[in-house]
């Protein structure tokens, strides 16, 4: 037989090829370890992943991106690209969300940060107590520890 026989009926080499790709796309789905792949696919992460390229681009007053922002900025830009609509501010954006408790954050949620009861910046988490944000002017977006508890989470719905 020549290496370029053909194999007949149903492994040819279609067929392998096929089988191949279903065994591996099944797979991907029951090993645990494949789990993140799966979680890529979410909003929440999306959004997430697009702060996170957005890393060193500076702090500008009232600027929603691509390339400046200030931290409501980030967030809208974050998640319009992952497909989900917010409004302009942290406050409306705050009251636009479903509040979370701590416990039941995760990453893609959106970390506000408030005095009393005036949120005054904003945040998407990050996991491990950080967030990815636009600080202040004459700072970058940049990944930082969350740095105090007068925080409250919000999932985009």
């Amino acid at each position: 037989m020549s290496a370029h026989a053909r194999i007949p009926g149903p492994l040819s080499r279609a067929g392998i090829t096929a089988a191949v790709t279903a065994a591996t796309l099944a797979g991907t789905v029951l090993i645990p370890s494949a789990a993140p792949e799966a979680e890529a696919a979410t909003p929440a992460s999306k959004a997430l992943k697009v702060a996170a390229s957005k890393k060193g681009a500076p702090y500008s007053y009232g600027a929603a991106g691509p390339n400046r922002f200030d931290c409501s900025g980030l967030t809208q830009y974050s998640y319009k690209k992952a497909g989900k609509k917010l409004p302009r501010t942290a406050a409306a954006q705050y009251n636009r969300s479903k509040k979370v408790s701590a416990k039941s954050r995760k990453k893609g949620d959106l970390v506000f940060f408030h005095s009393g009861g005036s949120v005054y910046h904003v945040g998407i988490y990050a996991g491990e107590g950080r967030i990815w944000h636009s600080p202040k002017p004459g700072k970058t977006v940049r990944k930082e520890r969350i740095w105090t508890k007068s925080v409250r989470y919000g999932r985009v719905r």
